[in-house]
């Protein structure tokens, strides 16, 4: 397979199963850390991609930028052109349910959003979109199993605004049993049932909508998520 606009493989490959921050930072950080025998396979426009593997089985860490345009770009390319088969997005959301706080994590059982993502494949259709169940019940599984944090599952909203104009939609959604918001799950869901592909989102809090005191500083975004990132490894690795 060649060389994609986002992603070069002149010097190494990537393997079918890839763990996708939004950060490259925090992409970065998860290759040092967990990543055994990380090499660097691609550096395209500041975005690292790192192949090694996570407990026996070859995979790949790389990041998607913040957005649904951009994960759909970075997910897409690799689904169709990578011969990537799955994905698990570990990112950050901000909660607006009263029961979630800051430093618990969600697994995104499904995903709203006011993207066109959802309503531009079928004319007169707006798509439910939703993670793999095998993912899905492999990530709670290893929460039940023990985790330092509250684990929650249900649906959040992602959205196309980091700073909405609208302050009306959180608590609607929140009346709605919508978790939290963030901006990338509902593109890569899309991606993937477009590819028939496989894909989840587990995220780590890092903002309350309701009260701010708590909220993550901008270091701790980077590095405070490993009770998310072995929940997501363990939904990477599901039936492998």
């Amino acid at each position: 397979m060649s060389s994609t606009p986002h992603f070069s493989r002149e010097i190494g490959e990537i393997a079918p199963l890839v763990l996708m921050p939004g950060d490259p930072r925090r992409a970065e950080h998860i290759a040092r850390n967990r990543l055994d025998g990380a090499q660097l396979v691609s550096d395209v426009r500041g975005i690292g991609t790192w192949t090694g593997t996570l407990d026996g089985a070859p995979a790949t860490v790389t990041a998607s930028g913040m957005g649904v345009p951009s994960m759909s770009i970075y997910a897409t390319e690799l689904f169709s052109r990578h011969g990537v088969r799955r994905i698990c997005r570990v990112g950050t959301c901000g909660a607006f349910s009263p029961r979630v706080h800051v430093r618990d994590v969600v697994i995104a059982s499904a995903a709203h959003t006011d993207s066109s993502v959802a309503t531009v494949a079928v004319p007169g259709v707006t798509l439910s979109l939703a993670p793999t169940f095998d993912m899905l019940a492999a990530a709670v599984a290893q929460a039940r199993r023990g985790s330092d944090r509250a684990v929650h599952v249900g649906s959040v909203f992602t959205s196309d605004y980091f700073y909405h104009p609208r302050t009306d939609i959180t608590p609607e959604l929140s009346k709605l049993g919508t978790l939290a918001v963030e901006m990338e799950a509902a593109g890569l869901y899309a991606a993937a049932a477009r590819n028939n592909a496989e894909a989840l989102a587990v995220l780590t809090v890092s903002d309350h909508i309701l009260d701010h005191s708590a909220d993550l500083t901008a270091t701790e975004r980077e590095t405070m998520f490993e009770d998310a990132l072995e929940i997501a490894v363990a939904a990477l690795l599901a039936r492998e």
